[in-house]
C-alpha cells in the first residue's frame, strides 16, 4: 500500500493538494510496475499515464473530494481519503482516453493524445494510427481497473462510498453516450445538452466528488443537500463555460483546438440556443457548416459570427452568471465548516472566470 507522510498536506491548499495527491499515483504506478517483473511491457502504460499527469490537469475532482470531508469534519483526511482522492483522478484519466478516441482529438493539454501518442510510438508500423488507438482503448480500461485497486485498504468509511462511486461511474458513461448520439446532429431542442451536461459534467466533476468526501466523513442527509444544491448549478456553469471556451476559446490557454466542438457537431447548449433564436439564413449557415469534419479557421470565424449574431454566446454567459449565483446561495446558511465553504466559494468564483 502506498504511504503518506504523517503530516499529509491539508486540503484545501490546491497547490499542497496536488502534490499529495500526486505522490500518491505515482507511487502507485510504481507499486504496478514491481509486482509485475515479467511483464515490461507495463513500463509503457504507465509511462503513459505518468505523461499525463505531468501535462497539467487542474484536479479538480480530487481537489473537491478532500474539500467534502473537510466541509464536515475538522478532523485531517487519513490516508484512505487521500486514496479515494486519487482515485478520482486515475478515473478521470480512464474517461479522457476515451473520450479523446471518440471525439478524434488530436491533442490534450497541448500535448498529443494517448491514442495519438501511442500511434508515433509504433510510428514504423504500417498501421500505426489503429494499433495507436487500440492500444489507448487499453490503457483507458487500465487506468479504470486501477482507480478502483487504489480504494483496496481496510478502512470501514470506504464502504459508504461504493454506491456513490459506483453512481459516479454509471452516470458518466450515460452521459457520454448521450454525447455520443447527438453529435452531428445539433438541434434547436436543449433538454439533451442539458442531460449531457448533468451527468457527463455537474454530477461527474462536482457533486459526487464533493459528496465522496462528504460521506465518508459521515455527513447527514442535510447537508449532503446543501453540498448538492451548490454543485449541481456549478456543474452546469462549468461545462457552459467549457463549451464557450471549446469555440472562442485560446488554444494557447487551453490546450485544445477550438475547431474540435465545431467540426463534430457538438450538441451544446450554446449551439441549441443558437438555432432557436437564428433567423432562417443564420439556421442554415449553421446547420451547414457545424459537423463539416473539413472545418478551417477561415469558415470556423463565419460560425462564430453567427453564434455570436443570435445572441447565443451572452446567453450562456448569462446562464453561466445565474448558476455562479445559485451555487453561492446554497452555501449560505448551510451547516458546513467555514473554511470548506470558503474554499468552495473561491472554486465557484474562478470556474465561472476560467479561460482555461
Amino acid at each position: 500500500m502506498t504511504a503518506l507522510a504523517a503530516s499529509p498536506a491539508a486540503p484545501l491548499d490546491p497547490d499542497d493538494m496536488r502534490r499529495t495527491v500526486d505522490a500518491v499515483l505515482y507511487a502507485f504506478l510504481d507499486e504496478q510496475e514491481q509486482a509485475a517483473p515479467d511483464l515490461p511491457e507495463i513500463a509503457l502504460f504507465t509511462g503513459m499515464l505518468r505523461t499525463m499527469l505531468a501535462a497539467g490537469g487542474k484536479r479538480v475532482r480530487p481537489f473537491l473530494c478532500l474539500t467534502g470531508w473537510a466541509a464536515i469534519t475538522d478532523q485531517p483526511p487519513p490516508p484512505a481519503v487521500w486514496r479515494m482522492a486519487a482515485s478520482l483522478e486515475l478515473f478521470h484519466a480512464f474517461a479522457l482516453i476515451h473520450d479523446d478516441i471518440m471525439d478524434r482529438s488530436d491533442t490534450r493539454r497541448g500535448r498529443p493524445t494517448a491514442h495519438r501518442a501511442l500511434a508515433s510510438h509504433h510510428a514504423h508500423r504500417a498501421d500505426a494510427d489503429a494499433l495507436g488507438v487500440n492500444t489507448a482503448i487499453l490503457l483507458g480500461d487500465l487506468a479504470l481497473g486501477w482507480s478502483y485497486e487504489l480504494l483496496h485498504v481496510k478502512d470501514a468509511r470506504l464502504r459508504r462510498t461504493w454506491g456513490p462511486l459506483n453512481a459516479l461511474r454509471t452516470e458518466t458513461l450515460i452521459g457520454q453516450y448521450l454525447d455520443l448520439t447527438a453529435t452531428g446532429d445539433p438541434t434547436a431542442e436543449a433538454d439533451t445538452a442539458w442531460r449531457i451536461i448533468r451527468y457527463k459534467t455537474a454530477k461527474y466533476t462536482i457533486e459526487r466528488p464533493l459528496c465522496l468526501g462528504a460521506v465518508t466523513a459521515g455527513a447527514d442527509p442535510a447537508r449532503l443537500r446543501s453540498l448538492s444544491a451548490y454543485a449541481i448549478p456549478l456543474g452546469e456553469a462549468f461545462q457552459l463555460r467549457d463549451d464557450l471556451l471549446g469555440v472562442y476559446g485560446d488554444p494557447a490557454r487551453t490546450g485544445k483546438s477550438t475547431l474540435d466542438d465545431l467540426r463534430e457537431g457538438k450538441h451544446t447548449v450554446l449551439v441549441a440556443t443558437a438555432l432557436d433564436r437564428a433567423t432562417p439564413a443564420q439556421r442554415r449557415t449553421l446547420t451547414s457548416l457545424l459537423g463539416d469534419p473539413s472545418l478551417d479557421q477561415e469558415t470556423a470565424d463565419v460560425l462564430r459570427a453567427v453564434l455570436t449574431a443570435t445572441g447565443a454566446a451572452a446567453a450562456v454567459e448569462q446562464m453561466i452568471t445565474d448558476r455562479f449565483h445559485a451555487a453561492e446561495r446554497a452555501l449560505d446558511g448551510s451547516a458546513l465548516r467555514t473554511h470548506a465553504t470558503t474554499a468552495l466559494r473561491r472554486l465557484a468564483a474562478s470556474t465561472a472566470t476560467r479561460a482555461s
